[in-house]
C-alpha cells in the first residue's frame, strides 16, 4: 500500500477508559451521529497504511483476554464470533449508507470503523494482517478476471 497516513496518539480501542466511569474524549468516535468531536489528535508519526493497520492489529491482539470493562476490543472479543460479525456487518452497512449518500467525511469515519471491526474479526479468527497482505499480493500478480475465475464458485452465483 503506497499511501502514507498519520498515526495519532489516540488509543485504538478506547482501552484507557476507567472501570465504571465515562470514556475519555479520545475513546469516542471522531465525528458524526455518535456525538464525539470532529477534531483529531495531532499527528506524532508518519506511517504507511499497512503499518497503521498492523499497529491497530497488535493493539487489538494485546486486548484479547483482558478485562472487558476496560477495553472496547476486549469486550467485543469476549462476546464471541457472532457478535463480532454482527458489529462488522452493522459498520459495513453504515459505510455503504454514507457512500450512497455522497458524504465523504462520514464515509471516511465509517470506513475506519469497518477496518477496526475487520481487525477484531481477524484477531478472533487467528488471522494475521500479513496473511491478508500475502493474499492481496498473490491476487495482484494476475489479472482481475483471471483471479476471479480461479476462485471456487459459491452456490447461487
Amino acid at each position: 500500500m503506497a499511501l502514507a497516513t498519520k498515526r495519532t496518539t489516540r488509543k485504538a480501542d478506547g482501552g484507557g477508559a476507567k472501570k465504571g466511569g465515562a470514556k475519555p474524549a479520545s475513546a469516542k468516535k471522531a465525528q458524526g451521529k455518535k456525538g464525539a468531536s470532529k477534531s483529531a489528535a495531532p499527528p506524532e508519526v508518519q506511517q504507511t497504511d499497512a503499518q497503521v493497520l498492523d499497529h491497530l492489529f497488535q493493539t487489538v491482539l494485546s486486548r484479547r483476554g483482558t478485562d472487558p470493562s476496560l477495553s472496547h476490543s476486549s469486550r467485543l472479543l469476549s462476546r464471541g464470533r457472532k457478535k463480532i460479525a454482527q458489529k462488522f456487518g452493522e459498520e459495513a452497512v453504515e459505510c455503504l449508507i454514507e457512500a450512497v449518500a455522497g458524504k465523504p467525511a462520514e464515509l471516511i469515519s465509517e470506513s475506519a470503523d469497518v477496518l477496526y471491526h475487520l481487525i477484531v474479526m481477524w484477531v478472533d479468527a487467528g488471522i494475521t494482517p500479513q496473511e491478508v497482505w500475502q493474499e492481496l499480493c498473490r491476487r495482484e500478480a494476475m489479472s482481475g478476471v483471471e483471479e476471479k475465475a480461479s476462485r471456487p464458485r459459491k452456490t447461487g452465483e
